[in-house]
């Protein structure tokens, strides 16, 4: 059974920056494919950044393109989302999702495997 866990969430000033975590546990993680996803009061759960099994493929919603960052570090079966230049409109719980794949989707029904979400808030 695979098991997701984010941390990293917080509260931050229009600007700032904060790395969220996706630890994984119960697999061999580096058969799974990873999204982020948010979804913030009142809104659909939304795409944020994909990362393929090996990282050799990355990706991003427009709306944080050049501003966030995914990496992942197998050795430790972990993801990472570097947010920089955060705006308020980043507020919202972010999820990381899993799925044993090359690489996942951009809808949440593609992911098998989901965190329990961590708060970010942008706000002066």
């Amino acid at each position: 059974q695979v098991q997701l866990v984010e941390s990293g969430g917080g509260t931050v000033q229009p600007g700032g920056s904060l790395t969220l975590s996706c630890a994984a546990s119960g697999t061999i993680f580096s058969r799974y494919a990873v999204g982020w996803f948010r979804q913030g009061s009142g809104q659909e759960r939304e795409f944020v950044a994909r990362i393929s099994a090996s990282s050799s493929i990355t990706d991003f919603a427009e709306s944080v393109k050049g501003r966030f960052t995914i990496s992942r570090d197998n050795a430790k079966n972990t993801v990472y989302l570097q947010m920089n230049s955060l705006k308020p409109e980043d507020t919202a719980v972010y999820y990381c999702a899993a799925v044993a794949a090359v690489i996942g989707g951009t809808r949440p029904q593609s992911y098998d495997h989901w965190g329990q979400g961590t708060q970010v808030t942008v706000s002066s």
